[in-house]
């Protein structure tokens, strides 16, 4: 799947090592529990492999349509329970540090949605993030998406600081439904 400045494609061996060192950035991660070791991105890319497999769907790898350049991930993700909208799915995305603040994470996740809502017909999505997550929440709304639950992470402990979550949540656009 092509944006206008980038490719949405399923994941190939040579993502492996710029992924794990996305992941492995404490920058990067900030707003997520750890960062990931290598063979923890790999296996990473395996359940998404797998998801693609079963589902049909999943995050896909995002790459700089221009220069080739791997920047990270965006797609559907289906949410766990304990977690406003379990059951559903949602949109997210993980982008390397040298792609922020060029309007890509945007870009792909409104790709993602044309999935959600066009291809796959939801009726909804939600999007999920810590409560310090400013930068996330603005892709949020600027997809359209408004503020519709604060919870604590159940798989987050108490006390830590990225326990508290905020969860967004669209619906399909009245264009996009059928009669």
């Amino acid at each position: 799947m092509e944006t206008e400045r980038l490719i949405m494609r399923r994941w190939q061996e040579s993502d492996r090592a710029p992924f794990a060192e996305l992941n492995a950035d404490p920058e990067t991660m900030r707003f997520f529990p750890n960062t990931l070791d290598h063979e923890a991105s790999n296996a990473l890319i395996e359940t998404i492999e797998t998801r693609f497999d079963r589902q049909g769907f999943g995050f896909w790898a995002l790459e700089v349509a221009a220069t080739g350049t791997f920047i990270g991930f965006t797609g559907l993700n289906p949410l766990p329970d304990g977690v406003p909208g379990a059951g559903g799915l949602e949109v997210g995305w993980r982008l390397a540090r040298h792609a922020w603040h060029h309007g890509y994470a945007t870009e792909a996740a409104r790709a993602a949605l044309g999935v959600a809502f066009d291809t796959m017909g939801l009726p909804e999505i939600w999007s999920l993030t810590a409560v310090l997550n400013e930068p996330s929440q603005a892709v949020m709304r600027r997809l359209g998406l408004t503020e519709a639950d604060r919870f604590d992470h159940p798989r987050i402990p108490p006390g830590d600081p990225l326990r508290p979550q905020v969860a967004y949540h669209g619906t399909r656009p009245a264009a996009s439904r059928l009669p």
